[in-house]
């Protein structure tokens, strides 16, 4: 794809207007299911779906785990979209097409983006199965996806930094976390490029520089949802603990399966945490 203005802008109108045939009011809650947090979509009531594959312009994913699809319901009363699957940078895909999805929700009126991971543990004092409430970010994926000339409509060329995880949706998951007894950690995510699992060199000099989780995904879109004036929160599925800490070689049907067997409690924080949202 040629992300040229003119380009994106014909490209996000057809895709909107696919989209609003099925969906012809979006909510303006969505949340981006990482590796193996897909069956939260199930949950939700009064469900309508749409295939990403049909969406005009829309990348494909072609990691297992990634279903490719959008669910449009409710939790608790409280209308919200479903994003089962993403497309990462280490799949061939430009910057500007990983987070094509982002400028999609953008456009059809999301103004909160809840952002979600399998991540690998840095920080010694973490564990698989923890959940991360993401409160910053170290971009290492040697790429950025506003580089290029700015389209000022779609938002500024310099986009502030300063607080790129919302700090009160941040207090919201902190106290449903609290009140439902789940232990909820908080920390710096790094994002490099993958595929592979990191070196144990790789993990050390993350820790050293202040990251406690380290993922192939996620920060592109986060940086994005900004520069388009979204609200951000992250929360990360700590499924592994990084190369070198645990000892053990590292699998991503493994990652998976630990990002499966903690479903349950990251159903529940996300169920509590999104019905405090404020209308």
């Amino acid at each position: 794809m040629n992300f040229t203005h003119n380009k994106l802008e014909k490209q996000l109108c057809e895709a909107v207007a696919y989209i609003q045939e099925s969906f012809p009011a979006l909510p303006s809650v969505a949340i981006i299911l990482g590796s193996g947090l897909g069956p939260f979509a199930d949950k939700l009531e009064n469900p309508t779906m749409i295939e990403t594959v049909q969406i005009p312009h829309y990348p494909v994913s072609t990691v297992s785990g990634h279903k490719g699809r959008w669910v449009l319901g409710e939790l608790n009363g409280k209308s919200i979209l479903a994003v089962q699957g993403r497309v990462h940078f280490y799949e061939g895909y430009a910057m500007q097409e990983v987070v094509y999805p982002i400028h999609l929700l953008a456009e059809l009126g999301v103004k909160t983006l809840i952002v979600t991971n399998a991540a690998g543990g840095v920080n010694l004092s973490y564990r698989p199965g923890d959940l991360m409430l993401i409160t910053d970010h170290i971009n290492l994926m040697g790429d950025n996806p506003l580089i290029g000339p700015n389209n000022d409509r779609l938002g500024p060329r310099f986009p502030d930094m300063s607080e790129p995880y919302d700090i009160e949706l941040q207090k919201i998951a902190e106290q449903a976390g609290l009140d439902l007894k789940i232990r909820l950690q908080q920390g710096v995510s790094a994002a490099l490029k993958g595929p592979c699992y990191e070196t144990a060199a790789e993990i050390r000099m993350l820790r050293t520089i202040g990251a406690d989780a380290v993922t192939m995904s996620t920060i592109p879109e986060v940086i994005t949802a900004n520069h388009r004036g979204m609200k951000v929160m992250g929360i990360s599925c700590i499924s592994n603990m990084g190369t070198g800490i645990s000892g053990e070689k590292l699998d991503h049907d493994e990652v998976t399966k630990t990002a499966e067997k903690i479903q349950h409690n990251f159903i529940r924080l996300m169920d509590e945490t999104i019905t405090r949202f404020p209308d």
